[in-house]
C-alpha cells in the first residue's frame, strides 16, 4: 500500500505511462536529482548526494545501453549508433566526476538528461 500521496501518483503512473513518457519521466527525476545534488554542493553530506545521483544516473544510462543491444530494438542503426556514442560520454563525465569532483560538471549530465527527456514527451 502506498506510503503517501505521491507514491501513490508514481504507482498510478507507472501503469498509465507509455513506455516513452515512462522514459522521459525517468530522465527528468534523475536530472531533478544531479541538479539538487549540484545546487547542494559544499553543504553537510553533499558527496553521499552526488555519488547517489551519478549511481542513479549510471543505471539509468546502462538500462537504455542494454536496451540498445537488444536484437529487436527497432531503431535505426545511425540512431543506435549516435545513443552509443552519447553513452560513452555519458559513462566518461561520470568517471570524470567520481575522480575529480567539480559541480559545473554535473551540467552537462542533467542538460542531457533534460533534453532527451523532453525530445521523447514531445508526440511523435
Amino acid at each position: 500500500m502506498p506510503s503517501s500521496a505521491v507514491d501513490a501518483y508514481a504507482a498510478a503512473e507507472r501503469v498509465t505511462s507509455s513506455g516513452r513518457q515512462l522514459e522521459a519521466s525517468v530522465l527528468f527525476r534523475v536530472a531533478r536529482g544531479l541538479q539538487v545534488a549540484q545546487e547542494q554542493w559544499g553543504t553537510p553530506g553533499y558527496q553521499s548526494r552526488v555519488e547517489a545521483a551519478l549511481k542513479q544516473n549510471q543505471k539509468l544510462w546502462t538500462f537504455f545501453q542494454a536496451e540498445l543491444a537488444e536484437p529487436e530494438n527497432p531503431l535505426p542503426a545511425d540512431l543506435k549508433a549516435s545513443l552509443g556514442r552519447l553513452i560513452e560520454f555519458i559513462d566518461r563525465r561520470t568517471f570524470e566526476m567520481m575522480a575529480f569532483p567539480a559541480p559545473e560538471k554535473l551540467s552537462i549530465l542533467i542538460n542531457i538528461n533534460r533534453n532527451v527527456g523532453a525530445g521523447l514527451a514531445a508526440q511523435p
